[in-house]
């Protein structure tokens, strides 16, 4: 499908392409000065994406996992030699009349904030703001500000199924392009919250009966003797600084993953893979 909301001409030029199921040629945007591209540019930065309400998804994975769980998209940039790789999901994008636009190398290269981009980048649609919704298992972090430790920690979740990662202010935004890559597409599957009022928000969940679980390198409870079968929360804290005062105050129980003499610690998304796999176990009992 044409993309709509690239009514001019800027940057096109006679470079033209035969895409699968078309009868005509198709041209190629060139010009890294078009309005569109300039558009999904901004997405590079947090200002951007909040205006914009979107985000920038990177690569073949992240488009197959979009399409997986039926993510709005509404823009897909990708080049000839993308196509010609992937004639399914071309096919996939003209079904779902998904807007699509052939570009040359070097506007992929300024759309993508990778070094080597794989050939499409896509345009997804913000989620909607929501209460988060808690029933038996989720996830607070506290300032989590290194995009890798969230990404991994996302795609943890995504694999054990918690109910909600929540973050909180201070956090590095979850939509960032580093985050996405890291989670692997799997920031699509598990519902994110940001939560302004941490401390607030654990209030309301003990009426629910949920027990509220921080991690402490000095707890002398390990992860394995807490009773995870109860509704939970596990609270995580930076990877330098730990939890704050006032949310380790909040807890119900503190626990630790045991290390070794001389270990310092594991980084924040290990730790809670140690521990929801605990969890995971427990409940599968």
């Amino acid at each position: 499908m044409a993309d709509a909301l690239d009514s001019g001409s800027s940057g096109s030029n006679p470079f033209r392409v035969q895409v699968p199921g078309s009868a005509s040629t198709t041209p190629i945007l060139t010009s890294r000065q078009n309005p569109l591209v300039k558009r999904i540019r901004q997405l590079h930065t947090a200002a951007g994406r909040r205006q914009q309400q979107a985000l920038l998804l990177e690569g073949t994975h992240q488009l197959q996992e979009a399409l997986g769980v039926q993510w709005p998209l509404t823009q897909v940039c990708c080049s000839p030699d993308w196509i010609a790789r992937h004639p399914h999901l071309w096919a996939i994008l003209d079904t779902q009349a998904i807007p699509t636009r052939i570009v040359g190398d070097g506007v992929l290269a300024a759309l993508a904030t990778t070094v080597s981009p794989d050939g499409v980048v896509a345009v997804a649609a913000y989620p909607e703001p929501r209460p988060a919704a808690l029933h038996s298992l989720g996830v607070l972090a506290e300032q989590v500000q290194d995009p890798g430790n969230l990404g991994t920690l996302i795609r943890t979740c995504a694999a054990v199924g918690v109910d909600a990662l929540l973050l909180s202010s201070g956090s590095v935004d979850w939509a960032n392009p580093k985050v996405l890559r890291a989670a692997a597409g799997q920031a699509l599957r598990v519902p994110i919250h940001p939560i302004l009022d941490p401390i607030g928000y654990l209030g309301t969940l003990r009426p629910a009966g949920f027990q509220v679980i921080a991690t402490v390198p000095t707890a002398t409870t390990p992860y394995w003797a807490i009773d995870w079968t109860q509704p939970s929360l596990l609270v995580l804290g930076n990877e330098g600084a730990g939890l704050s005062e006032a949310l380790l105050a909040c807890a119900d129980l503190h626990t630790q993953v045991p290390l070794q003499p001389g270990v310092e610690s594991l980084n924040v998304a290990i730790v809670a893979a140690i521990i929801l796999y605990e969890a995971k176990r427990q409940r599968a009992l």
